[in-house]
């Protein structure tokens, strides 16, 4: 005997996690908050701004060209009209596309004549890019709430004593 009781007897608990790793409790919380992570960014960004793409359908239409490239997507480009005989250089707002369009790219605009400073390509008016964009992230969120459900019923079945079920299925107390 190695002063080792009961190690390798059947029914003994083993660890499932490797010394100092996170837990099932852990991962369980952390696939919850990237769920709620991205179900926020669903319904309070995406959508919004696909509601908001919308709302220049009735706009003015102008030619434009891409004044600023960047992550259209999340609001960084701009474009450069002529609205009421003066040149301006308006944002493209969150959920646009044409992001990997080059400096210079030729594009219809459409924007509210009392506010010129936001523009929203023609393209994009519909709103389904962002539309889709929530769609994606609200089914990943989804996707994350689900795995931690899983995550959480290990926890709890890590917890509990090792009751192991008879050949009829049922647990022996």
């Amino acid at each position: 005997m190695d002063g080792t009781a009961d190690a390798g007897a059947p029914g003994a608990r083993q660890q499932s996690a490797a010394p100092g790793g996170p837990g099932p409790l852990t991962s369980a919380l952390v696939l919850f908050g990237l769920a709620l992570l991205l179900g926020t960014l669903s319904v309070l960004v995406m959508l919004p701004a696909a509601q908001y793409l919308r709302s220049f359908q009735d706009g003015e239409r102008a030619p434009a060209t891409l004044h600023t490239s960047g992550s259209c997507m999340l609001g960084r480009c701009q474009v450069k009209f002529e609205a009421a005989g003066r040149t301006v250089v308006a944002d493209l707002p969150v959920g646009s596309g044409g992001g990997k369009s080059s400096v210079g790219t030729r594009m219809i605009v459409r924007y509210q004549a009392d506010d010129p400073q936001v523009a929203v390509r023609e393209d994009d008016v519909g709103g389904g890019g962002a539309a889709a964009s929530a769609v994606m992230s609200g089914g990943a969120a989804l996707f994350f709430l689900v795995l931690s459900g899983v995550a959480l019923r290990r926890a709890a079945a890590a917890r509990r004593p090792d009751a192991r079920p008879d050949s009829s299925g049922r647990v022996a107390a």
